[in-house]
Parts: C-alpha cells; structure tokens; sequence
C-alpha cells in the first residue's frame, strides 16, 4: 500500500510517501518553492513525491471542519466561511477527485512521534500551539494501537504563548521561537518577573491567538533596550520549561504503564527545554521524531492511516544531490580554516541540517562564530551547534542521554575555552552526535578531520541565510556559493 500523506494551507507544507511500511520520501514545501514556512504545495514538491507511483490512499494531516468550527469560536470568520482552499478543492490540481482520509491534528503528531520511534510502547506527550481545538494531549502507545487520556483544548495553550511572547519582542512568530531560546542565555532570570508572566499570560487564561503586544510590566516597563527583551526572553523560557515540567509529571500519572517518553508538536523543538525533562524526570529513553512540527504531521498521518510501526532509518528522506560524500575535500578546507558548505545527498527531513545540507567550520576558533553569523546575517548573540562523534560525545559534553543525533538537546560543553565557536553564553551547545550507520559520509569526515587535529566535531549550521530556506538542489548549492562567496561542495 502506497500512502500519500499532506501538511499544508498552514504554516510549512510538506508531503511524505509511506509505502508498505518504508518512508520513500518527505520533504518541506518552502524547499521547493523558496519562500520560508511556505504555507502551500507546489508542482516541484508533489512531482518528485508522485514519482514514487500514484496513491492508494491520501492522508491529510487534521480535520478542516472541525478547525473551522474552532475558527468560528475564535472569531476567525474569513477563514471559518472560506470553502473554496479547503483540502480536497486544493489537492484536485495535483490528485483529481482522489478521496482523501482525514486524520485529527493531534493524532497525526502522535503518530509521528510513536509510529518512528524504537519503542513497542510508550507514553507520548504532544504540545503545541493549536490543532483543531486541542493544545496539549497525552497518549499510550502499545504495538499499533494509539489511545488518547487527555487533551487540554483552546485557548489556553503553551506554544500560542510562546509565539505571543516571541512577537512582543519584536521577532517573527512561528519562525522566531528559537531565537528567543537563544536569547534566554543573555538574560536574567527573576521571580517576580516570571511571575507576573505567569499570572499575566498562562494563569490567567487569556487568548493569546492575536499575540500580546500591549502586554508590559509597570515595574520593569519596556525602555526598548536589548538587555530588557533578553530579560524577557530568558523569564519566558523559565515559564515554557515549569509548564512543560508540569505536563510531563502529569503524563507520568496518567500513563504509568511506560517509562518511554515519546515528545511531539512544535514545542518539541524547544531543546533548552528538553534538556530539563531528560534531566530531571525519569524516563528510560526519549524519543523525538526530528521533525515534530506540524511539517513532521504529514509523515504522521500517512503512519496512523498505515495503522503500524513503520520502518524508520534515518531522517534523509528528500530531494538526492548525487555523488560520493566530499569527505576529503571538506577535512582539506576545514584545516586550511575555512568555512564550507555541504549539498550532498538526500535532503533532512526537518528544521535542522545534520550534514547533508550544512554550512560547517573548524569549531575551535575565536573568530568562527562571528565570521560565520556574518555570512548566515544573524544577530551576533546567536549561537551554533557541534556536530561530535557519537563516541566522543560525552567526553566533551554532560549530555542528558545516550545519543542526540537530531540536535534536540542542549549540554553543556566541558571544554569552552577550547571549542569556542560552538558554546553559547552560558557554555551549552545543542549538540548532535554523529555515528556511520546514519550518515557514513559525514561520519567519515570529521573522523579524518579529527585524525588531523585531534578535535572530533566539526561546527554545523543550515545551509541557507536567514529568513531564507535550507538549501534543498544542486543548483541552489551553486546558487548560494555565487551570492554568498562561500564554497559549497
């Protein structure tokens, strides 16, 4: 059975292929069409994944009439009575009249999360800003059978407030939050402060659906400084992690048959965050699909339609640029202190470039970090990641768990001063460790980088410019290495 599965008319379409249990293909939407978060399908998207062979079956990612009876509450009538973009009008261009099964939002982000994991059962947690109506649901996996215990609705939601608070520091919401993680470590944490947010934006159950703009503190008032939205930034993320604390624990009580935690939905992506629950509850292992957002739910639907464990691999389930990995030619450019791009490969399915799709550099110089935030045009505060070994991880990092090959984790680096360029203020780094079975090209890289100079991680960002999307063909390599003067192999 080949299975269709679509994310879009939301925010970052994307389209996965599931046959017979194998993922044949998933891949963003705004790789294709070059516009970020693109909320739409496009002829290079669904060409490459129709030519894996036509559908049995087509799944979408929620079901659009009861969002609509969500948007009418919510006073969003123009989307409420706007019938002509709903999903099988839309899909007609690309699949005709081709019937399609509808899975709810929640559940698709679930069966993302349980259906790739490694576990036979497990609890699964699924936080973001809002499906149809649900904000936060806790599950039980166990074989094939998903059963959900608990949901917490709209409008009070967790990811709307984090999204509401990444506005009001003047940043894009549903783009930005992770640069006011980044933020967190530049400011100060303070009781009263997170309190009042607490009080002013969670406790109080107010909409944050049209952000919180107007929202200030009369004893610390907004002067339009740096340092304030740092502060604001770093009692936000004080706030996300005790409610995120607090779902967790309860998940715990309302699932006790497992100690797999299964992490889902874009509040998924906060690894500051995740830090702290491997930390600090105790789970036997946490699995987090590395796209669990609402792109990651394409892939989700089509599992739950497929009502089993599907085999998952690795997360390079994109477009192919072929030809050997440039093993040798990357580790020559990097000891020479350059910084380089890597477009090889099958494309990352999910926000972050593990290899395939990087811009990487020697980690231990003092210069790296600015002269690579130069080139990416980010704020200078903003940090970069390691790629490590897997086998050298925890000799560098205190990292939470096992393995992080997804860079969901942040830990702290035991050496700072020597790898300069992948530590964050606070001395963390959100680390991804690197083993062959999953990508052999890189892996042998920084094995001969490391051969070399004794460091075994290499610094790795996204493959794309800010505000832009990650490099996804080899024109668009040649593309970035035209305009942005660095070479991309």
């Amino acid at each position: 059975m080949r299975i269709l599965g679509i994310n879009c008319l939301n925010h970052d379409a994307a389209v996965s292929v599931i046959e017979d249990g194998n993922i044949k293909f998933a891949a963003h939407s705004e790789r294709y069409s070059r516009k970020k978060n693109d909320m739409f399908l496009n002829d290079g998207i669904m060409d490459e994944a129709l030519s894996h062979g036509q559908p049995d079956v087509v799944a979408y990612f929620e079901r659009p009439w009861l969002k609509k009876s969500r948007q009418l509450y919510a006073g969003q009538y123009n989307e409420a009575f706007q019938t002509a973009n709903t999903p099988k009008n839309y899909l007609k261009r690309w699949l005709g009249d081709t019937k399609i099964q509808y899975v709810q939002h929640h559940e698709s982000h679930a069966s993302a999360g349980y259906y790739t994991s490694p576990f036979d059962e497990a609890c699964i947690v699924v936080i973001d800003a809002i499906g149809e109506w649900e904000t936060v649901s806790i599950w039980y996996g166990r074989g094939n059978n998903l059963e959900k215990r608990w949901s917490q609705k709209y409008p009070k939601s967790l990811g709307l407030f984090y999204s509401a608070m990444t506005q009001r520091l003047g940043l894009k919401p549903q783009e930005d939050e992770y640069i006011l993680m980044g933020m967190d470590a530049w400011g100060t944490r303070s009781e009263g402060v997170r309190d009042r947010i607490y009080n002013d934006l969670i406790k109080s159950d107010v909409n944050l659906h049209r952000g919180c703009l107007n929202w200030d503190l009369d004893f610390y008032p907004d002067d339009g400084s740096e340092q304030w939205k740092f502060d604001m930034a770093a009692n936000t993320q004080w706030v996300a992690e005790n409610e995120i604390m607090k779902i967790m624990n309860k998940a715990k009580e309302i699932v006790p048959e497992s100690r797999n935690l299964v992490f889902m939905g874009g509040v998924a992506l906060n690894c500051v965050a995740n830090e702290k629950i491997a930390k600090d509850i105790e789970w036997d292992d946490i699995w987090i699909m590395p796209n669990p957002g609402d792109a990651g739910s394409s892939l989700g639907c089509a599992a739950r339609v497929y009502g089993k464990k599907i085999n998952w691999v690795h997360t390079f389930l994109g477009t192919d640029i072929k030809g050997s990995y440039p093993v040798k030619r990357a580790s020559d450019l990097l000891l020479k202190n350059e910084l380089i791009g890597i477009a090889n490969g099958r494309a990352e399915f999910g926000p972050r470039a593990l290899g395939n799709r990087s811009l990487i550099a020697d980690p231990r110089g003092n210069d790296i970090k600015d002269r690579m935030n130069v080139i990416k045009k980010r704020q200078k505060f903003r940090p970069f990641a390691p790629s490590v070994l897997e086998e050298h991880a925890h000799e560098i990092f205190d990292l939470p768990v096992k393995r992080a090959s997804y860079m969901q984790f942040t830990a702290k680096c035991k050496f700072p001063d020597k790898y300069p360029a992948i530590c964050h203020v606070d001395g963390t780094s959100r680390v991804q460790t690197v083993n062959r079975k999953e990508n052999p090209g890189y892996y042998d890289m920084i094995k001969r980088f490391y051969k070399k100079t004794g460091c075994p991680m290499v610094l790795n960002t996204s493959l794309n410019i800010k505000g832009q999307p990650i490099v996804n063909t080899k024109q668009d390599g040649k593309d970035f290495e035209k305009h942005y003067g660095v070479k991309v192999l």
